[in-house]
């Protein structure tokens, strides 16, 4: 479908929602990705998304219990985002993180009109499933293959007696945590592209089941308007992108973390094994290196935040790793990023990333 302001990037539908251009901005925590980029994905005509990741911790001194933090926090940069835009905003939130479900109330509370499901199988009290069900906030979960998809489709239908808005299919090249085994991230059976189809076609298959449009966006390692293009001639009806937006202008995360992304090399982008017992990609830098040599750095475990974390036996606490670099300490953190992150160049702003994506699409779309 062509866009509505007739260019030839399609806009995207999410349940009632039209986005003008079907570019997401992925939720980046701990800090990353706030009201100020989200305000600004969204005023350029995608859809900007605040990460409730650890978002807590950005404000130590106010709350001493980490989880009623992260609810004030969340609350308090959608009101900071919904103030400054008439457009829609999402909500990113970990069902790994101990508090999913009052960040999911919160969010529902606030107004998110799109809230994001990752990093495992939902399970939600049934009042908040149901909320989601019958409200006006959409939901969309992050998958990485075809089983999860099915598992999340079944468990949310068998109990909640719906299904989601959306599904955002993670490939292996995203930054952050990923939700493959680090020996499936080459293989080329895992890529993106390879695992894009059965799922399109089992959403397409539910959206016949169930009678809505369920709308499939593509993600990992999106960095053109040309893969954009890529992307839909394999069914797909938007993207997300996480690496792109968070070295521009208007990312809440500190110069420092921005320039890490300016200054790293192809070989500098690596895969570590997360406290999580999860792969995650990052920018390899002093820190990573120490940890790498089996350097420990002790802690006391102050946030509690996500449940498959172990303080006993981590190395170091990811949660305050990720809050140092985002304020641009990077001798006491590092940086996640996507596996183009050091094809980044200069720091843009929103508006000109997403005019650049858009003409780098039409080219494409011109040339069939």
């Amino acid at each position: 479908m062509p866009g509505n302001d007739g260019s030839m990037i399609p806009s995207l539908k999410i349940g009632s929602l039209e986005l003008r251009l079907p570019i997401i901005q992925g939720g980046m925590g701990v800090g990353i990705s706030r009201s100020g980029l989200a305000s600004a994905v969204t005023k350029a005509g995608g859809l900007g998304v605040i990460s409730s990741v650890g978002i807590g911790a950005l404000a130590r001194g106010l709350k001493q219990d980490f989880m009623e933090a992260n609810c004030e926090v969340l609350e308090e940069e959608i009101r900071r985002a919904k103030e400054t835009l008439s457009g829609a905003i999402g909500v990113n939130v970990m069902a790994a993180a101990t508090d999913s479900a009052k960040l999911i109330e919160t969010a529902v509370k606030c107004g998110a009109e799109v809230l994001f499901l990752g990093a495992g199988i939902p399970r939600l009290p049934r009042s908040i499933a149901l909320t989601l069900n019958e409200g006006r906030t959409r939901f969309a979960v992050i998958v990485s293959s075809l089983r999860a998809t099915k598992l999340i489709f079944q468990l949310w239908s068998k109990h909640y007696g719906g299904v989601p808005d959306a599904v955002v299919v993670e490939g292996p090249l995203a930054g952050g945590h990923l939700g493959f085994r680090k020996d499936q991230l080459s293989d080329p059976g895992h890529a993106l592209e390879a695992i894009l189809p059965a799922i399109v076609a089992e959403v397409a298959h539910m959206q016949e089941l169930y009678g809505k449009s369920i709308p499939v966006i593509a993600a990992g390692g999106i960095f053109t308007g040309t893969d954009i293009h890529r992307m839909f001639s394999l069914g797909v009806q938007g993207v997300q992108m996480g690496t792109r937006f968070a070295a521009t202008v208007e990312s809440d995360a500190s110069e420092e973390f921005k320039q890490a992304y300016m200054k790293s090399s192809k070989e500098d982008i690596v895969v570590i094994e997360s406290p999580l017992g999860m792969p995650g990609r990052a920018i390899r830098n002093g820190f990573i290196d120490d940890v790498a040599m089996g350097m420990r750095k002790p802690f006391v475990c102050s946030y509690k935040c996500l449940t498959p974390c172990n303080p006993e036996t981590a190395p170091y606490c990811i949660a305050r790793a990720l809050v140092s670099a985002m304020q641009g300490d990077m001798k006491n953190g590092f940086a996640f990023a996507g596996a183009n992150a050091w094809r980044v160049d200069e720091i843009i702003t929103v508006k000109k990333l997403m005019t650049s994506l858009v003409d780098e699409f039409e080219v494409c779309a011109s040339a069939r």
